[in-house]
C-alpha cells in the first residue's frame, strides 16, 4: 500500500513542496497506522488503505476529465487524513480468548499530542510543505461532513462550504463510501 499511494502521489502531485511533505510522511507512522480505534480499518496500515480507497472511489465516481484538477482529486483524497499520522498509540486491555482465559491484548487509543480539530489539522499539516487552492483546503477541512463537530453543533459554514465548493461534497461522498462500502469495520 505504501509504494502505490508514494508512486500515485509522486505521479500527479507535482506542485513545490510536494517531495517535502512525502517525506515527513515517511518520517511519521501514516503508512502504519491506523485509520481509525475501532470504526474503519482499525489495523496496521490502514490509514494509508483508507487513503487510497478514498482516492479510488473519488477518481472512479466523481471525476471528470474534461472538468477536474486530477492533481487537485489526489491531494485531497490521500491527504485528507494526515491528520491521524501520530494520533494513535497502542495500549493494552483484558480479553477472554476462546479458552475463556484472560490474556493481554493490544488496542489502539487515541493520544493527540496536538489537538487542532480534524480536517483543519490536516490542512495545517499540508500547508507547511505545499500551498494548498481555496477548494482544497475547503474540501479536506470539511471531509467529515455531519460527524465533524462543528457541523454537529450548527454552524452553516459546512452548508456554505459544500454550496461554493463542489470537491468537498465529492471528497465527502467519496470517504463515506470508502468507509462504510469498501473496508472492514472491525479490528484486524
Amino acid at each position: 500500500m505504501k509504494d502505490k499511494f508514494i508512486e500515485t502521489f509522486r505521479k500527479q502531485v507535482t506542485r513545490r513542496g510536494s517531495e517535502k511533505l512525502l517525506e515527513w510522511l515517511e518520517s511519521t507512522d501514516f503508512f502504519t497506522a491506523p485509520a481509525s480505534t475501532r470504526f474503519h480499518a482499525a489495523y496496521e496500515g490502514g490509514l494509508v488503505e483508507h487513503s487510497l480507497n478514498v482516492y479510488e472511489v473519488l477518481i472512479a465516481k466523481h471525476f471528470d476529465v474534461d472538468k477536474d484538477d486530477l492533481e487537485s482529486f489526489t491531494i485531497v483524497s490521500l491527504l485528507h487524513d494526515i491528520c491521524k499520522a501520530g494520533f494513535y498509540i497502542t495500549e493494552y486491555r483484558n480479553k477472554k480468548n476462546e479458552y475463556g482465559e484472560w490474556e493481554k491484548v493490544p488496542y489502539y487509543t487515541v493520544d493527540d499530542k496536538f489537538p487542532y480539530g480534524h480536517g483543519e489539522k490536516s490542512v495545517f499539516l499540508i500547508e507547511r510543505f505545499m500551498k494548498l487552492k481555496f477548494e482544497e483546503a475547503v474540501a479536506i477541512r470539511w471531509h467529515m461532513g455531519g460527524f465533524d463537530d462543528s457541523a454537529r453543533a450548527g454552524s452553516f459554514a459546512i452548508a456554505n462550504a459544500y454550496e461554493k465548493y463542489p470537491l468537498a461534497v465529492k471528497l465527502h461522498l467519496a470517504d463515506l463510501e470508502a468507509t462504510y462500502l469498501h473496508e472492514n469495520r472491525s479490528e484486524g
